[in-house]
């Protein structure tokens, strides 16, 4: 029996789950109703994942609520959101209301970061030590770590040289910084960026803004939630829980059930804000680059922004990389105080001591650096945590976006090869948690110790996840979501895109038919082999 942080530990466990946000916490409430002795590791120091650590200025969802949120009736029906798309401290609140209201907290250790893992053939479990050097054993390891968990630093020559203050917003401080009056530089603008700008834009002495490729903001229309528009909330959130499970992205929106040019009308290119423009537009937007031309066409009449904002020729397919959205961006840009610079045109040089230097000689002096350039998207909070063997730098390998070939009993949720971040989070996170959760439940009720993935199924997994992305126009634009962003990385499509719906009836397929797609097996006893014809054959 091990002790951290004053919270007693089995060091052989029945699983370990690593990560306190959104995935993790839903994954060890449906691992406790088996009765696992189950522990979770969190590296923070407290619950929210994502939403604990990313507590920049302006950081906010762009789910609606509710479909951003849990469908346990226990948990949603006193729970009361005031904004339609909250902003990080309300989420965090939220998540924080989850753990105390689902009693989580007295198995999840705090301030404890896994650095390794490996397992051990000999007892069917797997080894994992922390940075404090605690060693846990259990049976099952579950990677709850998120996409988002890596933050991305480029190479800025001379950033240690610089004598103001520097932070990248995945780890920005959690009492925050005081910007008001400061001359500040924000490098970057994808969403994060993009909020950062908006947000302190009208308190900062100075703003400059180091952009590489414009970003398509899409307007958000945030809004209170007023009494009336909560007890209509709650009166539907059983059938929007259905009903997410029922499109593509898993949130409450459709394509459009006709192609951008079978219509005169621009109707269905009018949105009621947030991503209802990306999921309610033309089915053929994402196939089709004329249709896909004609949504950024309307999209920049709308904008009438400077050819730096909104160039005549996309910078890349729209909705290609993740949606941008906030309500004020393009004004906070307009103001006097703000200056953008266009990298491309004129890249940063050095960091100075005081400053940004860029290639043409001007230097830019700021008190304040922000670091808004994303994350090692979909691996990143995997590979950093030394799983031994475990080798994607060629690309990556997965069934079923859950597991991978030679690392038994390791489940991984909201990772590469999901749907991930092409979805509405809570609703992939229920279903990939359920799955992982009755799967442990057959080998237990079947006392099999072994669960792997096959190499063949593996590979048809990766197959089926390149040739759904490369019929969409996802794969042109460089970024976090097929690894562009970072030097070195294999360049392919990191998320699958297929649906919901087609992910839940795959994931349904295997669970009905045993898991035909693994391995299964009890040490020292009998191992249970499904061949191609969904039989098992036993072995001594």
């Amino acid at each position: 029996m091990l002790s951290t942080n004053n919270l007693p530990i089995n060091d052989e466990l029945d699983a370990l789950v690593v990560g306190a946000g959104f995935s993790g916490l839903y994954q060890l409430y449906q691992l406790r109703k088996l009765g696992s002795s189950v522990k979770l590791f969190e590296s923070g120091s407290d619950v929210g994942g994502v939403w604990y650590w990313n507590c920049y200025p302006g950081a906010r969802v762009d789910s609606e609520t509710p479909s951003y949120e849990f469908s346990l009736p226990e948990l949603w029906k006193d729970w009361r959101w005031t904004q339609r798309f909250p902003d990080r401290n309300e989420l965090y609140s939220y998540l924080r209301y989850v753990g105390e209201k689902l009693d989580l907290k007295k198995d999840i250790v705090f301030d404890t970061r896994v650095t390794a893992a490996r397992f051990d053939p000999d007892t069917d479990r797997w080894t994992v030590t922390t940075e404090q050097g605690t060693i846990v054993r259990p049976r099952f390891l579950v990677l709850a770590v998120g996409s988002a968990s890596k933050p991305y630093i480029p190479d800025l020559p001379g950033l240690v040289n610089f004598q103001g203050i520097v932070h990248h917003t995945a780890n920005w401080p959690q009492g925050g910084v005081d910007m008001e009056g400061k001359r500040v530089g924000v490098i970057g603008t994808g969403s994060t960026g993009v909020q950062v700008i908006s947000e302190i834009g009208p308190k900062v002495k100075h703003l400059t803004v180091f952009q590489r490729l414009p970003a398509i903001v899409l307007p958000q229309i945030n809004s209170k939630v007023d009494d009336e528009k909560h007890a209509r909330m709650r009166e539907l959130s059983p059938l929007i829980y259905r009903h997410r499970k029922q499109t593509a992205s898993g949130h409450t929106v459709h394509s459009f059930p006709l192609d951008t040019f079978s219509v005169s009308s621009e109707e269905p290119l009018e949105s009621g804000g947030g991503l209802n423009f990306c999921g309610d537009n033309f089915k053929d937007m994402m196939i089709n680059q004329e249709a896909n031309d004609e949504v950024y066409a309307f999209w920049r009449n709308k904008i009438f922004g400077e050819e730096k904002l909104a160039p005549q020729v996309a910078p890349y397919p729209f909705a290609a990389k993740k949606p941008v959205m906030d309500d004020n961006y393009y004004k906070v840009l307009s103001q006097t105080n703000v200056d953008l610079v266009d990298v491309r045109k004129t890249p940063i040089q050095e960091i100075t001591d005081k400053g940004i230097l860029t290639s043409d000689g001007v230097e830019y002096e700021v008190d304040i650096l922000v670091i808004a350039c994303g994350f090692d998207g979909a691996t990143g909070g995997i590979t950093q945590i030394d799983i031994r063997g475990l080798d994607w730098t060629k690309g990556v390998y997965t069934n079923l976006g859950m597991t991978t070939a030679n690392f038994p009993n390791m489940f991984i949720v909201y990772g590469p090869q999901s749907p991930s971040i092409l979805s509405n989070a809570p609703t992939t996170i229920e279903i990939q948690c359920a799955w992982i959760t009755t799967c442990i439940e057959y080998l237990k009720n079947n006392r099999l110790t072994r669960i792997e993935a096959t190499r063949e199924a593996e590979d048809k997994w990766r197959d089926l996840t390149m040739s759904v992305a490369g019929g969409t126009l996802v794969s042109k634009a460089e970024s976090w979501w097929n690894g562009a962003n970072i030097p070195g990385k294999a360049v392919e499509p990191l998320y699958f895109a297929g649906g919901i719906p087609y992910y839940a009836s795959i994931l349904r397929e295997q669970e009905k038919n045993g898991y035909p797609n693994f391995t299964l097996s009890t040490h020292g006893q009998t191992a249970a082999t499904i061949d191609s014809e969904n039989k098992y054959t036993t072995s001594q």
